[in-house]
Order: C-alpha cells, then structure tokens, then sequence
C-alpha cells in the first residue's frame, strides 16, 4: 500500500523548521569561528635592542658607594695598539668623547627609583651596601697608596714626580709593576702603559671601579706647539664612584696629587645648580684655547685585576 504524503501545511512547517536550525547552526558556527579557524603568525621585523644587564661588582668603592655595573651587548670597540704603529691608539682619540652618557643616565635613574622604596641606597642599612661585595685586597691596596700621597708635591725618587709615577707607586703597593714591559721608542709612559693594559685585556669604557687607572688625552700642550695633538697625556687611580656615576680619581696633577672628579654622563658641566661639583677642569685655559674638564678629555679605564 502505497504512505500517504503529509499534508502540504506540515511540509510548511518542517521545511520553515529546517532552515530555522541550519540559521541557528550558522550563527553559532560564526560565534566559534576565531576558535575553531587555524591562527596564523605574522612576523614583523623588529630592530634588535641591547637590553643592559645588571651584575654585582666585582670590587666595592672604598670611601664611597660605587656604580651600579651595566653593561651593553655592544660595548664600543676599542682598537689594539700593535708595537708596529700607532693606528689603534689614534682611532680611540678620535673616537667619540662621551661614551657611556645613555649608561650613567641609567644608573642614576635606577637608584632613585629604588631609594623611593628601600630608603637611602648608601650609609648603614642602605640596600646598595647590602648589593656590594667587599673591597678586594689588590684594589684596596692600591686606592690606600694613592690616598697616602694626596697632598704630597713630591713622589718616592725611585719615580718620575708625574701622573705616572703616582699611580706605578700606588700600583707596586699591589705587587704590579706598570712599567715592567718597557717602553717603545717615541712614547710617553702614559701611552706605554695604555699599550700594555690593552695587550692585557684590561681596558674598557664602563663600569669603573676602585682602583682602575683612568687615562685622558690632551691634557697639556707636550710638545709646546700650541694645538691639541699631544695625545695620551695623563692617568690617575679611581678612588671610588658614587651612586649618580661621579667618579673621584687621585692622580698627579699641576700643584702636587690631589683628588679631582669626572662624571661621564654629564662631561662638559662643571656644577650643577646646586652646588654639586660633577667635572674638574683638568686642562687650563691658555691663548686662544679653553680649558677643559675631566669628563671630556676622559679616554678609557683599565683594571688591575688582568694587569
């Protein structure tokens, strides 16, 4: 017997039902689309960016809070002096002045930040004395002789009476004879000793630390001839470095060893409105030239940890 066929209504009504389902079914699909589609990664090129890390360092300031240790993925190169020329040497005088100004700035920064929630970041209690390790015994040793001359018009005679016999008898105190490779034939005995540190591996631009030599160029006219060629000229020994990157250094200068400061985030200022002295001039004024603060004839410090 041959099924009846439903009534032409209740087709209506199903087919009406159907598409209902099927819109329904089409709005939740949509709904769960982002869910259920496959994502796709996009890849924007995105510069690289030397992010700075943070390291305790190795040696405490003696006398005061040293500086917070940072260092960039892409330290300035230096160029190695080789005993055939002087190539090397010349390219770092040339190069730029004001090397760590963005570091110092950071620094600085940093510590104001955390004083606002730990209190004073020197003096007892303070987190930073907490962050440092002790003083070593070698940079200890040398920053003590150096301060034991402060005040002397005249060195041991077993030296020159200059900035390089200040810091060869602060060296010695540390058993490190500064001169003991020699010298080469035209150079002074700043640059002699730069050559040696940088044969060591001792140079570098950031971070200074208690002990450290610092070397500055142009700080005199050396072979009288009235411009700004004399290179390499002076050194001295880092005392300590405060929490804003000001950095006291002993060394030998016109009237006897004294202690002078160099701040390399801010090279060309002298003072600050208040008062804070950031640059000593290291270079008088004489005809026809300015005088010139530490932080701008600044070149390069040196460890004595690898000399």
């Amino acid at each position: 017997m041959r099924p009846r066929s439903p009534p032409e209504d209740l087709l209506l009504l199903r087919r009406s039902s159907l598409v209902t389902l099927m819109s329904l079914g089409c709005l939740v699909g949509c709904a769960h689309v982002p869910d259920a589609a496959p994502r796709v990664a996009v890849e924007l090129p995105v510069a690289p960016v030397a992010r700075p890390s943070v390291e305790a360092p190795s040696v405490a300031p003696v006398g005061a809070v040293g500086a917070l240790n940072v260092k960039s993925e892409a330290p300035p190169p230096l160029a190695f002096v080789t005993p055939e020329g002087s190539e090397g040497l010349a390219a770092l005088l040339e190069a730029d002045p004001h090397p760590v100004p963005e570091e110092a700035g950071v620094i600085a920064a940093a510590l104001e930040a955390a004083a606002l929630f730990t209190g004073p970041t020197q003096g007892p209690g303070g987190f930073w004395d907490e962050l440092l390790p002790p003083p070593s015994k070698l940079a200890r040793g040398i920053v003590a002789r150096a301060a034991q001359l402060v005040g002397a018009r005249r060195l041991d005679r077993s030296v020159p009476n200059d900035c390089s016999g200040l810091v060869r008898l602060a060296y010695l105190q540390a058993g490190i004879d500064l001169v003991a490779h020699g010298f080469l034939a035209g150079e002074n005995a700043v640059t002699g000793i730069f050559r040696r540190a940088q044969a060591a591996g001792a140079v570098h631009r950031l971070n200074p630390r208690p002990g450290d030599l610092a070397f500055f160029k142009e700080t005199y006219d050396r072979n009288r001839d009235g411009k700004r060629n004399d290179g390499m000229t002076h050194i001295a020994v880092v005392e300590s470095v405060a929490p804003d990157g000001t950095v006291t250094f002993i060394h030998r200068g016109g009237k006897g060893v004294a202690r002078s400061r160099m701040n390399l985030a801010r090279p060309t200022v002298h003072k600050l409105n208040s008062g804070a002295l950031l640059n000593d001039f290291i270079r008088p004024a004489s005809k026809g030239m300015r005088a010139y603060l530490a932080g701008e004839l600044f070149v390069a410090f040196a460890s004595p940890g690898a000399l």
